[in-house]
């Protein structure tokens, strides 16, 4: 059902997509005035165009179908964490060695009639 649900969400996604984009652009949006008393801002509503209407559908079918994904994932995950999904209630311990100073890595074995310093070129 969810993966019905999803296919359908991005057909509907694509579909918007490409209303929009078929639509004529108004430029400039509540500033533009269209000339004269009939097409400003302030008059009666201009009649939808199919594109339009269409675009409207979409858009609500597009957000009906997010809600019904959101409730459905909300179902799925209702009193489970991710840990319990993974089997594993707690990290498995980690095995340690002791550390060791930093000093003591750079030095030469004990015993060893190794030099510390190389010699100087005079």
């Amino acid at each position: 059902m969810e993966n019905v649900v999803l296919i359908i969400h991005l057909v509907l996604a694509v579909c918007l997509i490409g209303i929009v984009l078929l639509q004529r652009s108004e430029g400039g949006g509540l500033l533009s005035s269209g000339g004269g008393a009939g097409g400003g801002v302030m008059s009666g509503r201009a009649a939808a165009t199919a594109l339009a209407k269409l675009t409207w559908v979409f858009a609500i079918l597009f957000i009906g179908t997010s809600i019904f994904l959101t409730i459905i994932a909300a179902e799925k995950s209702a009193g489970t964490s991710v840990l319990d999904r993974l089997g594993t209630s707690a990290p498995a311990p980690v095995e340690t060695t002791p550390a060791t100073p930093l000093g003591d890595n750079l030095l030469p074995p004990k015993g060893s009639t190794a030099p510390l310093l190389p010699p100087r070129a005079e």
